[in-house]
Order: C-alpha cells, then sequence, then structure tokens
C-alpha cells in the first residue's frame, strides 16, 4: 500500500490493485491547495468543512461517513464512533475512526478525536499497522495526548496529522511539538507499506505535502 499526505488530515491510500482511498478532503477555504486526485472511496470521519469536502474529489467516489463496516471487493473500512471533545460530542459534536483494511493491513485514521479512547474503544479497534494521528491539539487531542495514544496502541507506523503549517491559521500546534517526543522519526515523500516488511519498533513518519502533478494522476 502506498500512501500519501494531501494536507491536513487527508491522505490518499493505493492499495495494491490501484483502488484510491481518500481521508478527510477539504475545501479550498482551509489553505492547502486542492490535490484533485480523483478516488474510488472517500471516508469522512465527520461533517465539518475541512474534512467532508467530497465534492472537491474527482471519479465520483463511493463515499462512507457512518459508523460500521463497509466492504468493497477487497477492501474493507470499519467506523468506530468517538467523539472530537472530551465532553461526548456536547461542544464539536461526533467523530468516527475507521479502520481500512487491504493488502493484509490495518490502517487507522482517526479523524478528529478530541479525546483519549477508552479501554473498549481502544479493543475494538484492534491491532493498528498505520496509525493516522491529529497532534495540534485544540480541536483534536494535543501532542501528549497522541504520543500517549501512540504507546497504546504501539503500531508500527504513525503519521501526524492536523496540526500547524504555513498554509491553515487555525489555532492549533505544529508538528514539532509532537517529533520531539520522537526523535527518531523520518521524514518522506510517501510511506509504501508492505505486510511483511513492518518495522518492529513504533516508527513516526513526517510525510511532505504531496504536490500532486499530471504525472501523478
Amino acid at each position: 500500500m502506498k500512501i500519501q499526505w494531501l494536507g491536513h488530515a487527508c491522505f490518499l491510500l493505493t492499495a495494491g490493485d490501484n483502488t484510491r482511498i481518500m481521508t478527510d478532503p477539504f475545501d479550498e477555504t482551509i489553505g492547502y491547495p486542492l490535490p484533485r486526485v480523483p478516488a474510488d472511496i472517500v471516508t469522512v470521519s465527520h461533517q465539518h468543512f475541512d474534512h467532508n469536502a467530497v465534492n472537491t474529489v474527482p471519479g465520483n467516489p463511493k463515499v462512507v461517513q457512518d459508523a460500521g463496516e463497509h466492504v468493497f471487493g477487497n477492501i474493507r473500512i470499519t467506523g468506530h464512533n468517538s467523539y472530537h471533545d472530551k465532553k461526548k460530542g456536547s461542544q464539536r459534536g461526533k467523530n468516527i475512526i475507521f479502520i481500512v483494511e487491504s493488502e493484509g493491513l490495518r490502517v487507522c485514521h482517526l479523524g478528529d478525536l478530541g479525546h483519549l479512547p477508552d479501554k473498549i474503544l481502544i479493543e475494538a479497534l484492534g491491532p493498528v499497522d498505520v496509525l493516522m494521528i491529529p497532534v495540534g491539539g485544540y480541536f483534536t487531542i494535543d501532542a501528549g495526548e497522541a504520543a500517549e495514544l501512540v504507546k497504546q496502541l504501539s503500531p508500527p507506523y504513525v503519521l501526524p496529522m492536523h496540526y500547524k503549517t504555513a498554509y491553515v491559521d487555525f489555532p492549533i500546534a505544529p508538528v514539532t511539538d509532537f517529533l520531539k517526543m520522537f526523535p527518531g522519526y523520518g521524514e518522506q515523500e510517501e510511506l509504501v507499506v508492505d505486510r511483511s516488511n513492518l518495522p518492529r519498533q513504533t516508527t513516526v513518519v513526517k510525510l511532505n505535502l504531496w504536490k500532486t502533478a499530471p504525472e501523478n494522476l
């Protein structure tokens, strides 16, 4: 599986059969350049404009925006209910955590998770191979909470998301607050994940913003 970061909480996952899954697409007001990348499936963790801009995604994708199990050929996507805040959704509503299963891998996109999951939710998520985790705080868990959750889940790969960059003016923290807790982190243009060659220890990878070009489409 190949994974690229398109900005904010938006990733592009490309399965072995070239099925493209996009997470939490944003609209033009966020500040990142719109990827304009065709997708077959789009997941939406919650109905906020920086996560649900499905209309910006070419290709007439199937949209997954509910908890429960969703199967598309060899791809299984399971949504788990959670909250956008620490008060059971009373401040910012609900959030869906998605587990994407393909190529023998389990990829977890936490969306705008605003609280640390309890033991029941942790067990429901099951083993995670790639964790996409918000680290910017304010609207979501912060860097310290994210680091704690990484320790609980112990995934082979961790991809930070939803943090302050030059593109966005949200009152969230930069990724450096999270990365300093993982001094051995790497920085890559994309991540290619193979079930047969997962790292034995948790590896944090900061993905650079993928600049789409005609040859990428």
